[in-house]
Formats: structure tokens, C-alpha cells, sequence
């Protein structure tokens, strides 16, 4: 069964953007750059594209975000299994029927702003308790700022992360864009994309963006792909704090990436193309967007030592991300 699908538009200046009800979705984001407006994540003129494609464009993903190994949780010494939606052993993004494939409520959209709820019931992908999460897009003149909070009715999971894919470009490999993330540690992982549960220094490995560099890495003649969470601090920031930085090598645009999330999981889009023509009619291309995902840490419920995701009766959980814009 299809699913009707709307365009939300906001505005505010040079800055314009696409919000779609299904998946609270950012579907288009458009800012300054040399070269005048453009538009830098991807998205499809085809809206159904996004019931489908599977790459979890510009969705809010949840309700845990990132890899939960196994689907397995213990939580009030309770077992629980979570949908296998990842070659049937991981939990991946909240399971097949997460977040992101819901329709969520359109609560209010003005000019420069769209609040979106949803509500996900006990037991939904193996999670317990009933979850009302709000996600709100505002935008500034110079900013895109996002607001994720949720409540639960019992002791549970909560990790939203918002999943856009950017090449601030508008084009071509983003792997010559200039990144960087101010993490001292990352979290290496296994085979699965799952942590490993150390906690390892950057310094001398292909993972230090301490200092702005292009993303592109070359060990022995190939690029080394990047799917890792970047360690921002031991626990949520009360305010937003720098994330990341990013440079589009041939438009100038800068993204700064704001957050008050101890985690930045960094996707370097190895895992593209999609099958459906992105807007314009293009095609994706491998390594063609990144992804820069403000979380808590993945897998955090089988490591004590992360920053973790748990959410009890008469908590909040409270995110705020910006993502800020200028021109070299």
C-alpha cells in the first residue's frame, strides 16, 4: 500500500528547506555556496523513492539509532529481542518498521519551522514501553537547527539521530571535502559494525580530523571507509557544542556541525549508490554524501563504559543539534 506523501517547505533568508511527515525526513536543504544557492543533501524528485530506497535519506532514525548487536537488550533484568533488520543478526536504526517509516504528525508549520510527533507503542520492534517523541526543524538565517525529545511510559531505549546524507557541493564524490571533528577517541568496531567496546586514541590512525583535512585516505592505493562513532565526551553536553566541520572543496559552503550529543558517528557513504535517480534525475554514486550523526554511542547498552541510551519514566530525553552555514 502506498503512502501519501507531503512536502513541508521552510524559509528563512538564503536558506530553504524540504520536510516530509513520513520519517520526519529532511527531503532538501538549500544554502548559500560560490556558485550561488544549492542544494547539498540528497533526496528524490520521486517522493514514494522514500518509502523505499532503504539509505535512511535525511529520516530521523530511532527510536535507538545506530547498531544494537544481536537486537538483544536486558533492561529492568528483562530480556528483550529487537527486529533483526540488518542481515537478520543486527539491529540496525531502529528495526525495519523504526522511525523512519512511520508517518509522523504534522503539530505545527509556520514559515521558518515544522514540530512533528510521533507516538510508538509498547512492544513496537521488540522495545517495551510506549515512546512520544517531538521532532521540531528550525531555521535561522544561517542555521538549520533540529530538536528531538521524547518521553516513555517504561524503562526503555531512546536514541534518535537525524540521517541526512550531505555533499556540500551539490555533486560528485565528497571524499575531497575537507572534514573535521574534534575527538580525541573513537570507537573502533568488528566486522559487523559493531564496537569492539575500546575506546582508542585517534593520534597516528586514519580517524584524527582533529585538524581540518580531506576525508579521502589512501592505504595502499585505496581509500580506507569510515562508519565509526567519534567520542565527543562521556555524556550529553547541556549546550550545543562543535561537532564537526565541513568544507566543500569546490563550493566554498562550510557546515558546522553543532550538537549537544557525546557522540558524532561519521558515514562516509561507502555503502551507495541507491537504485532510484536522485533529484534531477542523477544517479548516486559510492562515497557520493556523507553522513555526520550526533548519537549516543552505538551498541551502549553491552558496553557499561559508553555514553548509553537508557530512558525511565518521568526523564526526557532532549537533543539539539544545529547545523550552521557560511561561505569560504
Amino acid at each position: 500500500m502506498k503512502t501519501p506523501l507531503e512536502r513541508l517547505e521552510i524559509r528563512n533568508g538564503e536558506l530553504s528547506a524540504s520536510v516530509l511527515a513520513y520519517g520526519a525526513t529532511l527531503a532538501d536543504l538549500v544554502v548559500p555556496t560560490r556558485f550561488g544557492p544549492k542544494s547539498i543533501v540528497l533526496g528524490f524528485d520521486n517522493l514514494e523513492a522514500y518509502t523505499s530506497h532503504g539509505a535512511f535519506f535525511g529520516a530521523i532514525v530511532g527510536r535507538c539509532a545506530n547498531r544494537i548487536a544481536g537486537g538483544k537488550v536486558t533492561l529492568g533484568g528483562k530480556g528483550h529481542q529487537l527486529d533483526l533488520n540488518e542481515k537478520g543478526q543486527t539491529h540496525l536504526h531502529g528495526g525495519a518498521g523504526g522511525f523512519f517509516a512511520r508517518n509522523w504528525h504534522v503539530e505545527r508549520h509556520d514559515e521558518t519551522s515544522v514540530l512533528l510527533s510521533l507516538v510508538s507503542p509498547d512492544g513496537d520492534q521488540g522495545y517495551p514501553g510506549q515512546v512520544h517523541a517531538t521532532c521540531k526543524y528550525t531555521l535561522g538565517p544561517d542555521r538549520l537547527a533540529i530538536e528531538l525529545r521524547a518521553e516513555t511510559g517504561c524503562e526503555t531505549l531512546v536514541n534518535m539521530a537525524a540521517h541526512p546524507y550531505f555533499n556540500l557541493n551539490g555533486d560528485g564524490t565528497a571524499l575531497d571535502h575537507r572534514l573535521m571533528i574534534p575527538a580525541q577517541t573513537y570507537t573502533p568496531v568488528d566486522d559487523a559494525s559493531i564496537p569492539t567496546g575500546e575506546i582508542r586514541q585517534v593520534e597516528g590512525t586514519v580517524f584524527d580530523f582533529r585538524a581540518l583535512r580531506p576525508i579521502r585516505n589512501e592505504v595502499h592505493g585505496l581509500h580506507s571507509g569510515y562508519d565509526h562513532n567519534f567520542v565527543l565526551a562521556p555524556a550529553p553536553f547541556a549546550k550545543p557544542q562543535l561537532a564537526a566541520r565541513l568544507e566543500g572543496d569546490r563550493s566554498g559552503a562550510v557546515m558546522e556541525v553543532w550538537s549537544t550529543e557525546p557522540g558524532l558517528q561519521f558515514y562516509d557513504g561507502g555503502s551507495l549508490p541507491v537504485a532510484e535517480p536522485l533529484r534531477g534525475g542523477v544517479s548516486s554514486q559510492r562515497f557520493g554524501a556523507v553522513c555526520l550523526e550526533p548519537q549516543r554511542f552505538p551498541d551502549a547498552v553491552h558496553h557499561p563504559g559508553f555514553a548509553g541510551a537508557l530512558l525511565r519514566p518521568g526523564e526526557i530525553y532532549s537533543q539539539v543539534t544545529e547545523f550552521r552555514f557560511s561561505v569560504i
